[in-house]
């Protein structure tokens, strides 16, 4: 309540029993309406919302922003009893769009829940019986896969670049149910290189880290997609860490946009919900990219007519 009175200076609020009084400017009053039924929306799921879960809702209601199914929208329940729900309209959007299409790509920062939230999805589906089987991949050395110089078997060599959707399944069952899910072929974790030459029926099937794969290898693993399947794509085009190569994502809303059955989810930084600091940081490298950007442009302008600028430094 201090919060929102903060941040409505103009605006009379008190809570009164279990009423809560608003007086105000006609707009604001219609915001704050639309915020207070939101909060109790939650608490009737005997969930408390966080401060930073408050600020948000506040941003999107500024903003005029759609608040149906934020922090409502249980997707899975977490061994210890937590729910997981979208946190951010652009989340639930992300969810809606898995559950209306057969294949999802989520492009976006670090922090946006991409991955989080299709393995809780995926485990839904799992649990429900909508899939037989989950899998999940995703480029096992950035810029070519190359496993040879790590030591240990096969495994070892894989398991470190898998360790994120390992730790994301741990977060939502025992590692003794994974254990059993894993043997029984019912989840399947492997390297990217492993999908050639399959097809993989009543699935759902996460790609990680897609930044990473090629063209050709983004046309391999959409191809892997049999009957019955969902598939899930994610990536951050910010951080692709191929070499003289173009990533197989970034070429995807040209390829596919348009597809029946195909979407393409952009998140940003006010979907970022990991600790505040790294929204902060997001948006600190954004503004130190877009000033770089202009600063080469400035460069490139001042640059005198008719030298093409060859056999001298680069500006």
């Amino acid at each position: 309540m201090r919060l929102i009175s903060q941040l409505f200076p103009q605006t009379k609020i008190v809570a009164r029993g279990s009423r809560i009084l608003i007086e105000g400017e006609a707009e604001d009053v219609e915001k704050l309406e639309r915020l207070f039924g939101k909060l109790l929306e939650v608490a009737r799921t005997n969930r408390a919302p966080s401060v930073e879960e408050v600020q948000y809702l506040i941003s999107q209601v500024e903003e005029g922003g759609d608040l149906s199914g934020v922090l409502t929208d249980v997707i899975q329940i977490t061994h210890w009893g937590e729910a997981i729900r979208p946190k951010t309209a652009g989340q639930r959007r992300y969810i809606e769009a898995i559950r209306e299409n057969d294949i999802v790509f989520a492009i976006g920062p670090a922090g946006t829940g991409k991955t989080y939230l299709a393995v809780a999805m995926a485990l839904n589906y799992l649990q429900q019986g909508k899939v037989k089987r989950i899998v999940l991949t995703r480029p096992a050395v950035e810029a070519g896969e190359q496993l040879g110089f790590l030591p240990g078997d096969l495994f070892q060599k894989v398991n470190p670049y898998l360790r994120p959707l390992y730790d994301a399944i741990y977060d939502m069952i025992p590692a003794s149910e994974l254990d059993k899910y894993m043997q029984t072929g019912r989840v399947e974790i492997a390297p990217l290189a492993f999908m050639r030459g399959r097809t993989l029926n009543n699935a759902f099937i996460i790609l990680d880290e897609a930044q990473n794969t090629t063209h050709t290898q983004m046309k391999m693993f959409l191809t892997r997609m049999g009957f019955g399947s969902k598939v899930v794509v994610t990536g951050d085009i910010t951080q692709i860490d191929l070499v003289g190569v173009t990533s197989g994502l970034t070429e995807v809303p040209r390829i596919l946009s348009g597809i029946l059955g195909i979407a393409i989810v952009y998140l940003d930084r006010t979907d970022v919900v990991r600790h505040p600091l790294v929204k902060a940081i997001i948006e600190a490298y954004e503004r130190s990219e877009e000033e770089r950007a202009e600063k080469k442009g400035v460069s490139g302008r001042e640059r005198p007519e008719g030298d093409s600028g060859a056999g001298g430094e680069a500006p």
